[in-house]
């Protein structure tokens, strides 16, 4: 049957979660390929809003298997926490969940090198979650780290000694380290916890699920503009977090991705430090931020808000190779009646229309004005419920971007999702 994928276009925060959820009815396993609990995928529906940041977002639909790719980073200590949310919510997470035995593990010790890293940057620290990310995705390179599947081995505690005398060497000049112990038990505890649930060779199983007839959505986290090689380097994350992630996160073949879902925000947001051309550092960026509630749902770190960036959003579409798009958060734009969207860069005194090698302070926007609809759309229950204002928002960007925009959402809310 192959696979389809669903990912984020741009910095993050796009609104994935709430889609995997509208989608999840079509697909009988979901599978994160990604990244780690600096994840924060946010689901809205009977009037409760839940934020997941390792477990896949189909996890709160019956008869849905998620899957923890071997691409993902686990912090137990994190992930205990999730589960145990859930199961407050009688959320039947053993049933439902299989963790891939090769996907790395956060250590104690990952998150106090994080730190390190951020405070020797200073001025120039790439904003960080310090959720021990980075430092893990580096081990694995290096051949040093721990996997789920090390958990239940009988060296597992002589495995995971040599790895902290590691990192102690490289933190000896630090005072981080005096607070290890406690995080450290909780660790331990967790390790514990998790051997209950099922540890599975996850690129077997996906590959048979998919050989016998098994729907299959690949679950990205983060954004294309973070992708370790193609996005705003140095100010990205540790993962590929394009659909070539999808092949290499989870072991599905190149020639067995179908639909290419890529989700983007009406407008656009960043979390941390980096490059930013269309932000708005005044008093409408600041109410788009109120309205649209742009707080981070890992971190809680206000987001830089700006227009919507068409060469950014191309270039993404390009990579990633996708064959529909999502356009999340239209009703942030309700009470505007001009919206904005950069169409080009000025960059050293040259107009251009592509994402460049690097921006930076110097890349300058080139922005067209639009009529904004300058009414509540929440209330839309079809398409032909749009403002005519909306309507040709959405088929300029379609003409711009040469990709169909098959859903559009006007609210948080499970509900408030249109497919077109």
């Amino acid at each position: 049957m192959g696979v389809d994928v669903l990912l984020g276009l741009q910095w993050g925060d796009e609104g994935k979660g709430k889609i995997v959820d509208v989608l999840t009815p079509q697909y009988d396993i979901i599978a994160r390929f990604q990244g780690g609990p600096n994840a924060g995928h946010t689901l809205e529906f009977e009037g409760i809003k839940h934020v997941l940041h390792t477990i896949p977002s189909g996890i709160f639909r019956d008869k849905v298997v998620n899957v923890i790719g071997n691409g993902v980073v686990i912090d137990p200590v994190i992930l205990q926490k999730e589960i145990k949310q859930l199961e407050e919510l009688n959320v039947d997470v053993q049933s439902k969940l299989l963790i891939s035995k090769k996907a790395h593990l956060i250590l104690p010790t990952h998150k106090l090198l994080d730190q390190a890293s951020e405070i020797s940057k200073g001025k120039q620290k790439i904003g960080s979650t310090l959720k021990g990310i980075g430092p893990t995705y580096m081990d694995k390179t290096g051949r040093n780290g721990l996997r789920i599947g090390d958990i239940k081995s009988p060296n597992f505690h002589e495995k995971y000694q040599k790895l902290k005398e590691k990192h102690f060497n490289l933190l000896k000049n630090s005072n981080l380290l005096k607070n290890l112990e406690s995080t450290e038990n909780e660790f331990l505890e967790s390790i514990e916890y998790l051997k209950k649930f099922e540890h599975i060779d996850s690129e077997h199983y996906l590959n048979n699920a998919s050989k016998n007839g098994k729907n299959i959505l690949a679950e990205g986290a983060q954004g294309s503009l973070l992708d370790i090689d193609f996005g705003t380097y140095p100010f990205v994350t540790s993962s590929n977090t394009i659909t070539a992630g999808t092949c290499t996160g989870l072991g599905i073949a190149p020639n067995k991705i179908n639909k290419v879902v890529g989700i983007f925000k009406a407008y656009c947001t960043r979390v941390g430090s980096g490059p930013f051309p269309s932000e708005l550092d005044n008093k409408v960026g600041e109410e788009i931020r109120k309205l649209g509630h742009e707080f981070g749902a890992t971190t809680g770190r206000e987001r830089r808000c700006g227009w919507i960036d068409l060469p950014a959003l191309k270039y993404a579409i390009m990579i990633n190779g996708v064959t529909e798009l999502s356009m999340m958060k239209a009703d942030v734009l309700d009470s505007f009646k001009e919206i904005y969207v950069c169409t080009h860069y000025i960059q050293q005194g040259e107009q251009i229309d592509y994402f460049p090698f690097e921006l930076n302070e110097n890349t300058k926007p080139v922005f067209m004005k639009i009529s904004g609809w300058n009414q509540d759309i929440t209330k839309c229950k079809k398409e032909a419920d749009f403002p005519k204002e909306l309507s040709f928002y959405i088929e300029y960007l379609e003409k711009e971007l040469e990709v169909p925009i098959s859903i559009v959402s006007v609210g948080p809310n499970r509900t408030e999702t249109i497919i077109r």
